[in-house]
């Protein structure tokens, strides 16, 4: 048997200008894909039709058709990666193990398990950046030290992105050294999983869309956001591409992509943010343990028709606009007191987009627990940003069609009361 390298399919469902994938095809060996259905991820998911599983099922499905078209296919498993690789290791005579680099915490451990079994038979595994633009230490002060602040963050990050532009490469699938198999990937009922009705878009770039982003992004009735999120996510489009596009077309646009970066690099640096508030002494503040209240957030049932229609659109669909993120989790962080992370839980449970950096970085950012946050003492009016941002009530009225009759709640907990109990909880725990 000749020797093979391997290529680990992860945040990464493209065959188009993935990094690792295009150092792997530059050795001579036969490359063998793979993909992982990871157990230890997948079995902690109550919800056996999950959006998101289905999602990477099709698109791992859709690269190995199009692989079958060289004559190879994308060999899955459904295991524990270390499972996984010990009856790689068993089966192939492995070179190297090529695949694109992860910043959070399981990832890490996960790949270090790897590399150590792997290291026993001589194995090489080599990762790459591909998942952002600049990483962990690729933005740094003067001082040498990463950033807390984003606005002298996003100014360096500009400035390295205009002077060394990213050069996207090609499409992988059209080489020739592929490893010769034939294998159906695993199906979803194998797994236990069945397939979701919720569409998720096309990753198609709509620039009609970014060109007007700054304009229009705060709006929720209107259909102004790119919902590229679950793609950048998943990497079944290119961030360097889309950072490219960005560039070209609207700078508010890339500036979102540049915090997606400063999140990515937040955690990179500071793995207890997963658990912990970026900011020790925010690990103070006495949250209210109020079950119901969190049930009713959930449920959109508040009586704050904007947070409630947050909440339903979330549950509906696995998105929810952008303004509105902040506004419901403003509204669960300082008008009930309840932890950020109970709220980052149930997000992370329901987005389609859920990443941990951002996700982590937005809860902290809204608590005022994280990095460059909103001063604790800021608290979303919810009524105000109605009248700002929905004042026809056209989002309101398609999640809360019972909003303004007898059959809608009142509000769970008055505003003005809300605030100045947040705004004083907050002052003692940090001694104001």
């Amino acid at each position: 048997m000749p020797k093979i390298n391997i290529f680990w399919f992860r945040r990464d469902l493209r065959l188009e200008d993935n990094t690792a994938l295009n150092y792997a095809i530059k050795e001579d060996k036969p490359l063998l894909p793979i993909f992982i259905f990871d157990k230890n991820i997948l079995d902690k998911l109550e919800d056996k039709n999950d959006a998101r599983v289905s999602f990477i099922h099709k698109q791992i499905d859709e690269m190995s058709k199009k692989l079958g078209k060289v004559g190879s296919s994308i060999k899955t498993f459904h295991s524990s990666p270390l499972e996984a690789f010990k009856y790689l290791t068993a089966n192939f005579d492995i070179d190297s193990v090529f695949t694109n680099r992860d910043y959070e915490p399981y990832a890490l451990e996960r790949d270090g398990e790897i590399e150590n079994h792997l290291k026993k038979d001589g194995i090489g595994f080599y990762t790459f950046k591909d998942h952002v633009i600049f990483e962990k230490e690729e933005i740094v002060s003067g001082g040498g030290t990463f950033y807390k602040v984003f606005t002298p963050y996003s100014r360096v990050w500009r400035a390295k992105f205009e002077a060394n532009p990213p050069i996207p490469q090609g499409d992988a699938s059209e080489i020739d050294n592929w490893f010769v198999q034939h294998e159906e990937i695993i199906s979803l009922n194998d797994m236990g999983f069945e397939a979701s009705s919720i569409e998720i878009p096309a990753p198609d770039v709509d620039e009609e869309i970014i060109r007007k982003y700054n304009e229009q992004r705060d709006f929720p009735a209107l259909d102004a956001t790119s919902k590229l999120g679950v793609h950048l996510r998943f990497g079944t489009i290119s961030i360097r591409k889309l950072a490219i596009k960005a560039k070209s077309l609207n700078s508010t646009f890339l500036n979102e992509l540049i915090w997606r970066d400063f999140y990515a690099m937040i955690l990179a640096n500071n793995h207890y943010v997963a658990e912990r508030a970026f900011k020790p002494q925010y690990d103070e503040i006495p949250w209210r343990q109020d079950e119901e209240g969190f049930q009713q957030w959930c449920d959109g049932k508040t009586g704050y028709p904007i947070v409630d229609a947050g909440m339903r659109q979330l549950n509906t669909t696995g998105y929810m606009h952008n303004r509105i993120r902040m506004v419901v989790a403003s509204f669960l962080t300082k008008h009930l007191l309840i932890d950020w992370r109970w709220g980052e839980a149930y997000f992370a449970k329901k987005l389609l987009d859920f990443d941990l950096a951002s996700n982590n970085g937005g809860w902290q950012w809204a608590a005022g627990t994280g990095t460059d946050a909103q001063p604790y003492f800021r608290v979303f009016n919810p009524t105000s940003q109605t009248e700002k941002f929905d004042h026809e009530l056209k989002y309101i009225k398609k999640w809360v069609p019972e909003y303004g009759t007898n059959s809608y709640p009142e509000p769970i907990v008055e505003h003005k009361f809300a605030r100045l109990r947040a705004i004083d909880t907050y002052k003692k725990a940090l001694g104001k």
